[in-house]
C-alpha cells in the first residue's frame, strides 16, 4: 500500500510496516489519524478503549471523569469521519453507558444508519445487585442521510427459522408460497465471545470475535476496498479484511499487541530479531470496573 495515497504525511516516530496490502502503525491513534488523508478509506471499525478499567500493559483505559472520555472520543470519531470517503460507512462500539452520549452527538453531525446489539452469554460471575450486562452496543453511521453506502445484503443472510426449520406457509401471498429460508439479519447479534479454548483466541483483554467482523466487512465493503481499524488490539479486523480480500489498515499503541498483529497479518514472522509465534496465556484478572480497582 502506498503512504501517498492515504497519509499527508508521518511523523517519523511512527513505525509502520506494510506490503501491498496491509498497513500496519505503532503510536497514538488520534495523532495518526490527524495526518492522513480525508476521504480514502471505504470502512472503519472503531473498538476504543471503554473507559472502565481494562489493563492494556502500557495504557490502562481510565480518563479523569466521564466528560473527558466523552471529549476524547469526540476528537477521534470526527478524525474517522473525515477519512472516510462520502459513500464510507463507520461501525464503532464503547461501553453501555457512554454510547448514550456519542449517540447523541453521532445522531447531530452525522447519520446513525443502525443501532446494533451484540449479546452473548457469559460464564463469569454475575452481579446479585443489578442485571448484569450481558451485550455490548455498535453504532452503524455514514456522513449524512443523501449518502450512498454500501450494504451487501445477499452476503449476510441468517436461517429463517420459519421457512428453514418450521417450514410453515405464508396464506397471505396469492398463491400461497413457503416463508424465506434465509433473511437479512436485525440489530440484534449474537456471537459467542472469544474464550482460551478457540482457535482465534489471543492474549489481548478485550478480543472481538471474527464471525462480528466477518459480517461487517462483508455488509459494508467489497473485495479491495480499505478497512480502517484505528484501535487495532489483537487485530482481529485487519485480519478478517485480509480473509476476504480486503485492504487492511490498522493503528495500535501498545507494541506487543502490534507484534500480534504482524504475526496476524503475515506480514512478518520476525520483529526486532524476536521470533513471532502464538502463544496462548489465560487472562485470570478479570477486574475492569473502576469501582473494583
Amino acid at each position: 500500500m502506498k503512504q501517498e495515497i492515504y497519509f499527508k504525511q508521518i511523523d517519523g516516530n511512527i513505525e509502520i510496516i506494510q506490503n501491498e496490502s496491509t498497513m500496519l502503525l505503532l503510536g497514538d491513534s488520534l495523532h495518526i489519524l490527524k495526518q492522513m488523508k480525508e476521504k480514502t478509506i471505504d470502512l472503519i471499525f472503531a473498538d476504543p478503549p471503554y473507559n472502565i478499567g481494562k489493563d492494556f500493559g502500557n495504557n490502562k483505559d481510565i480518563w479523569e471523569s466521564t466528560k473527558a472520555y466523552i471529549e476524547w472520543c469526540k476528537k477521534w470519531l470526527d478524525e474517522c469521519m473525515r477519512v472516510l470517503k462520502d459513500e464510507g460507512t463507520m461501525y464503532f462500539m464503547t461501553a453501555t453507558q457512554f454510547m448514550p452520549y456519542l449517540d447523541v452527538y453521532m445522531s447531530e453531525k452525522y447519520n446513525v444508519l443502525s443501532r446494533i446489539v451484540w449479546t452473548y452469554d457469559s460464564s463469569g460471575m454475575q452481579s446479585k445487585k443489578i442485571f448484569g450486562s450481558l451485550y455490548e452496543p455498535i453504532l452503524m453511521v455514514n456522513k449524512s442521510p443523501k449518502s450512498n453506502y454500501i450494504f451487501n445484503s445477499e452476503a449476510i443472510l441468517v436461517e429463517a427459522k420459519t421457512g428453514a426449520q418450521r417450514k410453515l406457509i405464508d396464506y397471505r401471498k396469492t398463491p400461497p408460497m413457503p416463508y424465506n429460508t434465509h433473511k437479512v439479519p436485525g440489530n440484534v447479534w449474537e456471537f459467542s465471545r472469544v474464550r482460551y479454548r478457540m482457535a482465534e483466541y489471543e492474549n489481548h483483554p478485550t478480543q472481538k470475535p471474527e464471525a462480528l467482523l466477518e459480517r461487517i466487512i462483508l455488509a459494508s465493503s467489497n473485495e479491495g476496498d480499505v478497512v480502517l481499524d484505528p484501535f487495532s488490539g489483537s487485530f482481529t479486523t485487519a485480519s478478517v479484511a485480509l480473509k476476504l480480500k480486503r485492504k487492511a489498515i490498522g493503528i495500535e499503541l501498545n507494541e506487543e499487541f502490534y507484534k500480534i498483529g504482524i504475526r496476524r497479518t503475515n506480514l512478518a514472522n520476525e520483529y526486532k530479531d524476536e521470533q513471532l509465534v502464538k502463544n496462548k496465556i489465560r487472562k485470570t484478572n478479570h477486574k475492569s470496573k473502576k469501582d473494583h480497582q
